[in-house]
């Protein structure tokens, strides 16, 4: 009985054959790079003349005859390499690998151009394939006898193999004409390949002839990851879903692992509802006791025990209902989940699918510079977001060149360096804190720190004041500015400038962030750190306007709660300063357009964002907390929408929009320039209206202390005392103040020491002070104002408003 075959009706050979191509090639290349630095291993060489034997199969199969003699003339190599005739070294292994990427260009060729295709490259095809046989031909007679005898052995082999699956090979020659065939990979149709393994591996032509469970391949594409040619030994299937459908799928998990958090508070609900039955039973008993004291009336007994019987029966039934929601919650809970955590391994496919291509990449350019660089990759087999996996392999290619490039010396350089005249470039992918983080590390020559200066200040890049201020992290930002290049020389890898900040773009559009940093003769080392998956964000969310909205915790600097006192203000532009940065303060209602809400000007709630340059405080409504979030896209009907990347829901079904961080910087930035930023200053109307200063009063007279007392309070000011100036510290660090005002003489802490305390502390200095003193001398009044006293007065200013007036200067009025 014959196994019935697969409707492929809409499915090229060309297209089989150029996935056939696809998986043997990254074993071709992975198995020839081994071979540089092993060139006897058996096992390499056995498994590149499975290779080459496959691919040679499927050529004659597509009837590609150019593919046919290239494969075969390399695999005639193999034969002759594991036979001992034939040593392959790194010239030869070049001409392999190119031969290879000539396969795979005549494969990515279309069956409408392949004619004139192989027309146009005759010549380069004609060289490519004398030169692979050249490696035969320069072995003796002898030699070439036996590897021609072993070259018609292996044909031989390969015909038997044919004509046992004649049949089969029979049946994929009579698909459908070439004019109705349908690539199999639309421009426009992003697909996934999934596996329970959760593996990538394109199907080839040996596994759908030999399967025979296979039943639309329209729709699923079934491979296997040994290299075993029979479909029976296999267990892997894989199939390929569209993107889009993979997204709904999510949403849907997501969406029911938000149902399934619905049950536990109608689970409660109904707890509250057997309380209060309960609260019914006790009154049902004591009116039950009431009828015992009054037997009279029977028919009111009788109603009353039927009633007691009903409440009985519904107490019962309430009370195994709500056992078997608890256990269906459970169940339910626990199905949800999982169903959420498989479909997002659905999308997580090992780190090794990116990284196929880094070892030839590293090789060939290290080879082309005339270096000596040895590569490891390690955490292949860590699992990343098949969406990251896309947008992060430029970037990691254009680091992995630099590292070569600009990193590693010479090996003449090398060894006068004192070191092993062989670099060393180092991958390394891991899951850490919860992001994946991805570190390229190399033992080349790094960047001087104060060269990068001076090189940052020749390019008037910063005035000299800047340049000498910078640190060593934001020195080592500026290679991630467009156009910066420390290379004197411009080739076509390195030198021009671009490739770094485009590299931290699109790391940055993921949600993630890259950092440089160097040993000088040591090497350098590039660090990305990336969220898992673009399935879930971890958020922060805040309340803006009344509304939830949630930042992305990666795209996050700090955040912060900023005192009304410490906002200063230039040119109608406010600030505040942190490790002394001045950060820009932006209402987040009106970056969004929303509508003004009043703020707690007594705590300002300040989320910190940035790009490569400026910084900016959000000033939002409330900070509410992170969460783990299902992303949602949004409708592509309306377009890109302002500040916004994308949606979610709680999990009470409540939906959050997702603010995109980088469009928020490019929106404030639009505010700054046109001078329209509105001042948290117009708050402070309400602000007064909702809160009292509180004024603290430091005096070791008690006379002195009273009378200021009465004099702030009677303009609505809230006042506490201390008797000296370790009285007031030990207030100040238990308790917020708007206002210090303290005498100078005082036992165990003067007046001048305690306002020096205060302003060289990190969180205090912000608090502004008054000395009143009865020395009015100037050296005394110099002498305060230099340890940051906002006033010096004397106490002959009770007599007028002069005292009043340097409160209300310096805080406000009191309400």
């Amino acid at each position: 009985m014959t196994n019935r075959q697969p409707d492929m009706s809409n499915f090229s050979m060309l297209d089989l054959f150029r996935m056939e191509v696809e998986t043997q090639g990254v074993n071709f290349n992975d198995r020839l790079l081994a071979l540089e630095t092993d060139p006897e291993n058996s096992s390499c060489l056995e498994a590149l003349m499975r290779a080459a034997h496959s691919i040679k199969g499927a050529a004659r199969i597509v009837q590609l005859d150019v593919a046919v003699t290239i494969a075969h003339a390399m695999e005639d190599c193999f034969v002759a390499a594991k036979s001992g005739k034939v040593t392959l070294t790194p010239e030869r292994i070049d001409l392999l690998l190119q031969g290879m990427d000539l396969i795979d260009r005549i494969s990515q060729v279309t069956e409408s151009e392949m004619e004139n295709w192989l027309r146009e490259n005759q010549a380069e095809i004609n060289r490519q394939r004398q030169a692979i046989s050249a490696m035969l031909n320069s072995q003796s007679p002898h030699e070439s006898s036996e590897s021609s005898e072993s070259s018609e052995s292996s044909e031989s082999s390969e015909s038997s193999d044919s004509s046992t699956s004649s049949d089969s090979t029979a049946k994929f020659l009579l698909l459908t004409e070439p004019e109705t065939h349908q690539p199999l990979k639309q421009k426009n149709d992003k697909t996934y390949e999934v596996n329970t393994e959760n593996t990538i591996i394109p199907a080839n032509i040996s596994d759908i002839q030999n399967s025979a469970n296979l039943t639309s391949f329209k729709s699923i594409e079934i491979s296997q990851t040994n290299d075993s040619p029979s479909a029976t030994d296999r267990s892997d299937r894989v199939v390929r879903v569209m993107a889009e459908n993979l997204n709904r799928l999510m949403g849907l998990a997501g969406e029911s692992l938000v149902e399934a958090n619905w049950v536990e508070p109608f689970a409660n609900s109904l707890l509250t509802l057997k309380k209060q039955q309960l609260e019914l039973s006790k009154s049902i008993e004591k009116l039950e006791n009431f009828l015992l004291d009054n037997p009279e009336n029977y028919a009111i007994e009788n109603h009353f025990k039927l009633v007691k019987k009903q409440e009985q029966e519904c107490r019962q039934l309430l009370s195994d209902r709500l056992a078997d929601l608890d256990r269906f919650s459970q169940r339910f809970t626990n199905l949800s989940e999982r169903l959420y955590q498989q479909t997002i391994a659905s999308k997580m496919h090992p780190f090794s699918e990116v990284s196929m291509g880094f070892p030839r990449l590293m090789r060939d350019l290290a080879r082309k510079l005339g270096k000596q660089v040895k590569f490891e990759i390690v955490g292949k087999s860590t699992q990343v977001d098949r969406d990251i996996l896309a947008k992060i392999e430029a970037p990691l290619t254009h680091v992995l060149q630099n590292a070569i490039c600009h990193g590693i010396e010479s090996p003449k350089k090398r060894i006068a360096a004192g070191k092993s005249p062989e670099g060393l470039v180092r991958l390394e992918v891991t899951h850490r804190s919860g992001m994946l983080s991805i570190t390229v590390t190399d033992n080349g020559r790094g960047i001087k720190i104060e060269s990068l200066r001076k090189y940052i200040l020749k390019k008037k890049l910063v005035n000299r004041e800047m340049a000498s201020q910078l640190t060593e992290y934001e020195l080592m930002e500026f290679l991630f500015l467009p156009g910066f290049s420390t290379v004197k020389q411009v080739n076509k890898v390195a030198g021009r400038g671009v490739g770094l900040d485009i590299a931290k773009s699109m790391v940055q559009e993921v949600g993630g962030f890259l950092r440089a940093f160097s040993q000088p003769g040591e090497g350098m080392t590039f660090h990305f750190q990336l969220p898992l998956t673009l399935s879930v964000v971890k958020t922060l969310l805040v309340e803006i306007s009344g509304e939830l909205y949630g930042f992305p915790l990666s795209r996050i600097d700090q955040i912060v709660k900023v005192k009304f006192s410490e906002i200063l203000c230039v040119e109608n532009h406010q600030y505040f300063r942190i490790n002394n940065e001045n950060i820009s303060l932006v209402p987040a209602h009106q970056v969004l357009e929303l509508p003004e809400t009043a703020l707690n000007l007594d705590s300002l709630s300040v989320v910190i964002i940035s790009d490569r340059v400026n910084r900016y405080g959000l000033v939002v409504d409330r900070l509410i907390g992170d969460r783990d979030l299902v992303v949602r896209p949004l409708d592509p009907r309306l377009g890109k929408v302002q500040d916004i990347s994308a949606a979610a829901l709680q999990e009470d079904g409540s939906p959050v929009l997702i603010l995109d961080v980088e469009d928020m910087v490019r929106s404030i930035q639009k505010l700054i320039t046109s001078g329209n930023v509105h001042l948290i200053w117009q708050n402070k109307d309400i602000y007064d209206r909702q809160n009292i200063k509180r004024v603290l009063v430091v005096d070791d007279s008690i006379t002195v202390r009273q009378m200021e007392r009465k004099i702030l309070e009677n303009h609505g000011y809230q006042v506490e005392v201390a008797v000296d100036g370790i009285d007031a510290w030990n207030a100040l660090r238990t308790d917020d103040y708007d206002l210090i005002i303290t005498d100078v003489d005082m036992p165990r802490m003067n007046g001048i020491e305690l306002v020096d305390r205060i302003k060289t502390h990190a969180t205090l200095k912000s608090i502004p002070t008054i000395i009143i003193s009865y020395k009015d001398r100037e050296e005394d009044r110099l002498c305060g104002l230099e340890v940051g006293a906002n006033y010096y007065l004397t106490k002959s200013s009770f007599h007028d408003d002069t005292f009043l007036q340097a409160v209300i200067d310096t805080i406000g009025e009191a309400s």
